[in-house]
């Protein structure tokens, strides 16, 4: 057998979710079933100082030889990284991912992709012009679960689906029309794009798409047109966003919703049913769990007779490092498009991407939210204070 292709990542940022992704890739790839791809993280970088990366090398860890740096411009100057992961707030997605790019490096950018349609074309035109390997971290498409969704629907176990109903929402709702996140928190802060829609709505429309647009036949895409209704927080984010989208050829609907008012799953236990459902001609297949990491698939159909099947995807988890969350696995996608040559992934490709982000792009012009110019400009600046994290 041969030995399996190893990818050298450097890790851009230093928070919560840069922690969880390196977590999972520093589990073994044998616990998850995986053979052909490994990971090694070789290097980090904080934009504050190189002790910050030190310290989360350490709290990961990760193996003693990985280096720290105080800043991302040494990052990507590192001749030694195959692979950028761009961890930071969206607000800062552009700017960081564009810096990566630019010094000719692959790069795995976290959802939201950016906080225009205009950023995301730039950041694709970019990465094809210098012939780079470039993917949006939605990393719950390469769930099995939503593998066996997508095959469910193009085998037409459903039927034609006609309509899917996603909502990511969670219950922050605080007295005297308070939300409960401090106004300088990325969930509220417009400085750093926040707000549901580009944080959570993300997983919402994410259902919309793999359901309604992914499946259709190449020949026949078809972007959507965008109903949009949102309410708007004090601090000029959204803070509950509606959107109705419809693929008029294929007569399919799509209901995106997202809050930080009320709750998808007001106890976290699954009680309040699925917050996913795909409904097609012949059935309809409920997606159970949070939005972004589902654990479970109801298949109900006409011949159910009170009985849905029920499908359980438990994440598998690493027994040495006591470790797995579910984001090895567009680790392992990006690794195999590295191996193969591929510059997108199939599974989300630069185009949906682009489609994904016009809607997101949209519903927030139809909500009048508006973010600073520092964040909304798609005119790469090497020296950004989101690059240089400099005020």
């Amino acid at each position: 057998m041969s030995s399996p292709y190893t990818v050298r990542w450097g890790i851009l940022a230093t928070g919560w979710i840069a922690e969880t992704f390196t977590k999972d890739l520093l589990t073994n790839p044998a616990s998850r079933g995986v053979h052909d791809v490994r990971h090694e993280v070789v290097a980090v970088s904080s934009s504050s100082s190189k002790d910050r990366a030190a310290e989360f090398i350490k709290k990961v860890d990760a193996p003693s030889s990985t280096k720290a740096y105080g800043s991302y411009h040494e990052l990507v100057a590192d001749p030694d990284v195959d692979i950028i992961y761009v961890a930071t707030p969206h607000s800062h997605h552009f700017q960081n991912a564009m810096l990566a790019l630019d010094a000719g490096k692959n790069v795995l950018c976290e959802k939201s992709l950016t906080v225009t349609a205009a950023q995301t074309r730039k950041l694709i035109e970019t990465a094809r012009s210098k012939n780079l390997f470039f993917m949006e971290a939605v990393w719950t498409r390469y769930f099995p679960l939503s593998i066996k969704v997508r095959e469910l629907i193009t085998s037409g176990a459903i039927g034609n689906v006609y309509r899917t109903i996603a909502d990511l929402s969670v219950g922050r709702d605080a007295p005297e029309g308070k939300i409960d996140f401090a106004d300088s928190n990325r969930m509220v802060n417009a400085d750093l794009a926040g707000g549901a829609l580009l944080d959570l709505g993300i997983y919402a429309l994410t259902w919309v798409f793999q359901s309604l647009y992914h499946t259709q036949p190449e020949t026949e895409k078809e972007a959507p047109t965008v109903i949009a209704a949102v309410n708007k927080y004090h601090t000029g984010a959204d803070e509950t966003t509606s959107m109705i989208l419809q693929f008029p050829k294929h007569k399919s609907h799509g209901i995106a919703l997202t809050s930080l008012r009320v709750a998808s799953e007001p106890d976290s236990k699954d009680t309040a049913g699925a917050s996913i459902r795909i409904q097609g001609g012949l059935g309809e297949i409920q997606v159970v769990g949070p939005a972004y990491r589902p654990h479970q698939l109801r298949i109900i159909t006409k011949e159910s007779d009170g009985k849905a099947e029920v499908i359980d995807f438990p994440i598998p988890k690493d027994e040495a490092r006591n470790w797995g969350h579910g984001m090895f696995w567009e680790a392992d996608e990006a690794a195999r498009c590295l191996r193969d040559g591929q510059k997108e992934s199939k599974t989300l490709p630069w185009s949906e991407s682009m489609v994904i982000m016009e809607v997101m792009d949209e519903t927030l012009r139809q909500g009048g939210v508006t973010y600073p110019e520092l964040i909304s400009t798609d005119v790469f600046d090497p020296q950004s204070p989101l690059n240089t994290g400099k005020r």
